[in-house]
């Protein structure tokens, strides 16, 4: 029996009675291999144990078998410093390390500046350092022309998470930002809520846009007046503009929180008034992470697939490197309204 350690792709060859060549094709997935040929070596792999090597998979040809996924620097850095974590680079890594290493892939992870001219000289040490086969760009990165110009210069193919831009035309990947808003009005108006209001997130955020656009048509449709104010996706400024509405004249009857962050500091903001809910106020969130099913109450959210779309996006890419038709360049993902114990009817 070859021992695992000393396993070497001549033995794969040996085991399945092909050649190097034909194992190296399947490892590699490049075409021109049999159906049979292929079932025999991945039997093979798997009976002794076979890992490929991947320095010498990089240099037996262009592809490096590695995906790049850019995040926001200070954002993440920020979460991460408070102790607050980041389920959405959580779920990122979830999906996206998950689809890689299904077809022999490795997903990295890099935190990039959004000012311009950062990003960019950060990009450039990745592309020389790396040269992975392809970039997953989260907001608000995947708005800025200058990095999708400067990947288009080196070769290097991109997904865009986040809504088609006619200014930087790649495949894009994004949930249905508009409709979800809309979703959460509609929920909260069939409770007889009439004093809607949004919590924004941030206007660099393409998606948080179309979540207002969203909002404030379903509020037009159910001839409900829009009330906005931008957060940031901060619990601070959450909190100060929460603050406000409670100790206003015309305090809000249903809040739609454009993260979970936020949500939790209307809940505080709230409990520390004795404003119950949803009795006295109903409360939607975007996001669902962990934490709001152990809120008290525990909260109605709209769960963001955040783990498929980067898993949707590792798959275009790969697609791409290993000379596959990409298909369709805009991928919609569905949204879901997950009814917990934070929204309810209308106070009379």
């Amino acid at each position: 029996m070859i021992k695992k350690r000393s396993v070497t792709i001549e033995d794969v060859a040996r085991v399945a009675n092909v050649s190097r060549q034909t194992v190296s094709r399947v490892i590699n997935r490049l075409p021109s291999v049999s159906a049979d040929a292929k079932s025999r070596v991945e039997e093979a792999i798997a009976e002794l144990g076979y890992v490929p090597n991947l320095a010498a998979r990089r240099m037996g040809g262009a592809r490096s078998f590695l995906i790049m996924a850019i995040n926001d620097r200070v954002r993440t850095i920020e979460n991460w410093s408070a102790g607050r974590g980041n389920d959405w680079v959580d779920q990122m890594l979830y999906g996206g390390m998950l689809a890689c290493e299904e077809r022999g892939y490795h997903m990295l992870f890099e935190l990039v500046d959004t000012e311009p001219a950062l990003a960019t000289g950060q990009m450039q040490r990745i592309l020389t350092s790396l040269q992975p086969d392809g970039f997953i760009l989260t907001q608000p990165h995947s708005e800025n022309p200058a990095l999708a110009e400067q990947l288009k210069e080196r070769g290097r193919p991109f997904v865009r998470i986040g809504l088609p831009n006619a200014d930087i035309p790649a495949m894009s990947v994004h949930m249905d930002e508009a409709g979800a808003a809309r979703a959460a009005v509609e929920h909260l108006a069939e409770f007889g809520h009439e004093r809607i209001a949004l919590l924004a997130g941030d206007a660099q955020y393409a998606g948080s846009l179309a979540r207002r656009e969203g909002y404030a048509a379903a509020m037009q449709d159910a001839g409900l007046a829009p009330r906005v104010e931008e957060g940031g996706f901060s619990y601070d400024k959450a909190a100060a503009i929460a603050a406000d509405w409670f100790d206003g004249d015309d305090c809000p009857s249903a809040i739609i929180a454009e993260n979970d962050e936020m949500a939790f500091a209307v809940l505080r903001e709230a409990g520390r008034r004795d404003i119950k809910v949803p009795e006295a106020l109903s409360l939607l969130s975007f996001e669902d992470t962990p934490g709001v099913r152990f809120s008290v109450p525990p909260l109605t959210a709209i769960r963001q697939p955040t783990a498929k779309m980067i898993a949707t996006a590792c798959d275009l890419l790969m697609d791409r490197a290993e000379g596959k038709e990409p298909g369709e360049d805009v991928h919609v993902l569905p949204f879901e309204l997950i009814v917990r114990e934070t929204t309810g009817p209308a106070p009379r």
